[in-house]
């Protein structure tokens, strides 16, 4: 069965990607895995690569609904199927059905388990996760079919789950296909990597974003080309945004930049206050990326002497020349940025009082803007 695993990384709110439907602005990923099927040559893993949120999930279940629901390119008969040209399977089909239902036999999926001492979540993908797929593989098929596995995120194993993972490429279940996730490929084992065929996915451009924002379920909350802009043409990241008021955070942040160095103390500590509510713990990690983001935008205004194209907040522009007006102001603001950075990540790791972290923060910004 596919079982109902923890989803650490689905997003609240939106669509899991199991669901959904179509994928926008990755058509020669798909192309290149149909191209490979169609060959006859199909590998037994593949790395599906990108940055986060670009659509890897989604492709990944597409291709698993795919490869359990076609036969194979080589099978012969007099009734023989033309070659597919793309994933796209009905969604009335058996196994689409099955697997919108998490009732697929042939497909497992791995993720972070629940660590039975704790009941948490785990924070790395654990040995144990990965040998249960020992068990998977010895299972009989009700059709004698394929078995496709999912590995979200392939990142997340720590050493010995990827030692696991190392054995069975090595080895590979016969008519098994394993999928892993990656956004940082060049940190898992160099031995894992050369036994996977690559696709790599890129971000998405403006037309094809909003494409994917209406195609995405979610009633979107702002603009979609600031939405766009901010998540670097990431689909996850710009739902993120929306469903988290993250564009009215962002220009929060820009507004009070605009007060710099005289900073607005009273709007200051309102942020912080806010941010150092119960259950604001996602809020709050939320503000300090977009701190980093707000402080990479003033930095590159004063190396390549113009804001972005594009304003994510009102006033943007004039805020941003204003306070990094040459190169060697851009060169302090990137300072100032690894230090912030540097300082907000100890402190969320020993759990320093939120609003006091904000207003430092915010306080180091102020030092670094031009009186």
């Amino acid at each position: 069965m596919t079982d109902e695993a923890p989803q650490p990384d689905r997003l609240e709110g939106a669509q899991h990607p199991r669901d959904t439907a179509h994928l926008i602005g990755q058509s020669q990923a798909e192309a290149a895995f149909v191209d490979a099927f169609n060959s006859g040559k199909q590998h037994h893993a593949w790395m599906l690569c990108g940055p986060r949120g670009v659509g890897k999930a989604t492709l990944a279940w597409r291709i698993a609904r795919f490869l359990l629901a076609t036969p194979d390119a080589e099978a012969g008969g007099m009734f023989d199927s033309p070659a597919p040209d793309s994933l796209n399977i009905s969604a009335d089909h058996p196994v689409a059905r099955r697997i919108a239902a998490g009732g697929e036999g042939s497909l497992k999926v791995v993720t972070r388990t629940v660590d039975p001492k704790t009941k948490r979540l785990r924070k790395q993908i654990v040995v144990d996760d990965i040998r249960a797929l020992n068990g998977f593989f010895q299972m009989s098929s009700a059709d004698g079919g394929r078995r496709v596995v999912i590995i979200d995120d392939a990142d997340e194993m720590n050493v010995n789950a990827a030692n696991a993972l190392l054995k069975m490429l090595e080895e590979p279940p016969a008519r098994a296909t394993l999928l892993l996730l990656s956004h940082q490929p060049s940190g898992l084992l160099p031995t894992i990597r050369s036994r996977c065929r690559t696709l790599r996915l890129g971000t998405l451009g403006p037309d094809q974003m909003a494409q994917a924002l209406a195609a995405s379920g979610v009633e979107i909350k702002g603009n979609t080309a600031a939405l766009a802009e901010l998540s670097g043409g990431s689909v996850g990241g710009a739902l993120r945004l929306s469903l988290m008021g993250g564009l009215e955070l962002y220009a929060e942040l820009v507004a009070l930049a605009g007060t710099l160095p005289r900073m607005d103390r009273a709007r200051a500590i309102k942020l912080a206050e806010a941010a150092a509510q119960r259950g604001a713990e996602t809020k709050l990690n939320l503000l300090f990326s977009l701190v980093d983001l707000l402080l990479v935008r003033i930095a590159r205004t004063g190396a390549t002497g113009a804001p972005p194209a594009i304003e994510a907040a009102p006033h943007e522009a004039e805020i941003l020349r204003r306070l990094s007006p040459d190169a060697a102001q851009a060169r302090r603001w990137a300072e100032t940025a690894q230090e912030i950075s540097s300082r907000a990540q100890h402190g969320l790791a020993v759990n320093l009082d939120p609003a006091a972290l904000v207003l430092d923060t915010l306080l180091k910004m102020g030092e670094c803007a031009p009186r």
